[in-house]
């Protein structure tokens, strides 16, 4: 690549920005100090954040000097959503999170050298600010008008709930950020989906107000899609969060393991740190035998890694390997072993009873004659030992960790059963 604008392009991260050829000389002059902002709305990031975050990893690379903003002010507020006003959290809620969203952040960027990245918060220049110091210093340099054509406030002044002056109000909020980052850091890029993008080009118009002469830019990110028409970054047990306590490393594993064919290799060049000449290897690969799911592995191994470590991710394989045969059950610890079954269907009893009642109660046989035939035609195993008599109940010595049984039909169907008490 000439420059990181053209691999941004390649990649699908280009958008658009606010005067390319003035971006692609500040880039060749630099050194260039970028932001992007990220507002605790949530106790955790979850995937459709990766974008931002790794942009920011690349960038960095790159040779850009990266400024990470959490909001602690602007997640008091909350960017106005197209459908409803959000509920808006406690303080003390809000910094816990923000302490939380830093701390995820922090390990994709580099805290040395010439281009050392740097955490900001924007309650710094907020917290001390009055309403009439607000309002004078930067509301003064807005127009409603053309703040009523931003996409999200328009939906929202037609609807019936219409929208609160506080929310109209974060435009300002983020605008101001970008301001402060100017002046304080000397911050002439502003990165952010595209959806950000009126919030995004309101930052710049307020920097030409109050700096005459300034140079700013702003480079706007596409939004992530699914080819099937559901909104990424969530799966049937609904969002897929960074945080390991509240998505856990094989579940999120097995979010990547499972992209549709249509998606991921547009999804591995906007995510992955693989050259283009691997991805497009890899994406051969995958238009040959898209039955292998090599690059659906290679990216759900590269991802988990960088967000939860190369252990965890080296354990949600062997979990991965070990439930459909390829590894031993017995050698997972308990916590991988109950994360992983808690993505397959299982059931709970206090007692065991024959094969084929077990088979029926997790759902993989559809009545005990489903499930004795099964059995018959040597389909049926118990933690990945072919079983020959439905009839009788598996020994409790059989369970692993004293609590679970891992069944499977066949070579991919996979339940749990759970004994408790």
């Amino acid at each position: 690549m000439t420059d990181i604008v053209d691999e941004l392009k390649w990649r699908g991260l280009f958008a658009q920005s606010t005067d390319e050829d003035a971006l692609r000389k500040a880039l060749a002059d630099g050194p260039v100090t970028f932001y992007c902002g990220y507002d605790p709305s949530a106790a955790s990031l979850h995937v459709g954040h990766l974008v931002q975050v790794l942009t920011m990893r690349r960038l960095q690379q790159a040779g850009l000097r990266p400024l990470a903003l959490v909001g602690g002010a602007t997640g008091q507020i909350g960017d106005p959503r197209p459908t409803a006003e959000r509920t808006l959290n406690d303080p003390e809620t809000i910094a816990n999170w923000v302490t939380r969203l830093r701390s995820q952040i922090e390990p994709f960027l580099s805290f040395e050298g010439e281009n050392a990245a740097v955490m900001v918060n924007n309650l710094d220049w907020t917290s001390g600010m009055s309403a009439i110091e607000f309002l004078r210093d930067i509301g003064k340099h807005f127009r409603v008008n053309k703040m009523l054509t931003k996409e999200s406030i328009a939906r929202r002044l037609e609807s019936d709930e219409g929208i609160s002056y506080t929310e109209f109000s974060y435009q300002l909020l983020q605008s101001m950020d970008y301001l402060e980052l100017y002046r304080r850091y000397g911050c002439t890029l502003q990165q952010g989906g595209s959806d950000q993008w009126g919030n995004l080009t309101a930052g710049l118009d307020l920097i030409h107000r109050l700096e005459p002469g300034a140079e700013v830019h702003a480079l706007a990110t596409p939004l992530m899609t699914k080819a099937d028409g559901t909104k990424f970054g969530k799966s049937e047990s609904g969002a897929v969060w960074l945080d390991p306590t509240m998505t856990t490393p094989y579940a999120f594993y097995q979010f990547w393991l499972n992209v549709d064919d249509r998606d991921i290799s547009r999804y591995m060049r906007i995510l992955s740190f693989l050259s283009p000449a691997e991805l497009e290897e890899l994406e051969k690969v995958t238009e040959e035998r898209p039955q292998a799911r090599t690059a659906q592995r290679a990216l759900a191994e590269e991802l988990t890694t960088l967000v939860h470590g190369a252990d965890q991710c080296a354990a949600v394989i062997a979990a991965s390997k070990a439930l459909f045969g390829q590894g031993e059950l017995g050698e997972l610890d308990e916590a991988t072993l109950s994360a992983a079954l808690s993505e397959v269907p299982h059931a709970q009893v206090t007692e065991l009873g024959p094969l084929v009642d077990l088979l029926v109660e997790v759902g993989l046989a559809p009545s005990k004659s489903g499930a004795r035939r099964t059995v018959k035609e040597g389909g049926a195993y118990v933690n990945n030992v072919k079983v020959a008599d439905g009839e009788s109940a598996p020994a409790r010595e059989a369970l692993l960790h004293g609590r679970w049984l891992v069944l499977r039909r066949g070579k991919k169907n996979l339940a749990a059963v759970e004994v408790t008490g």
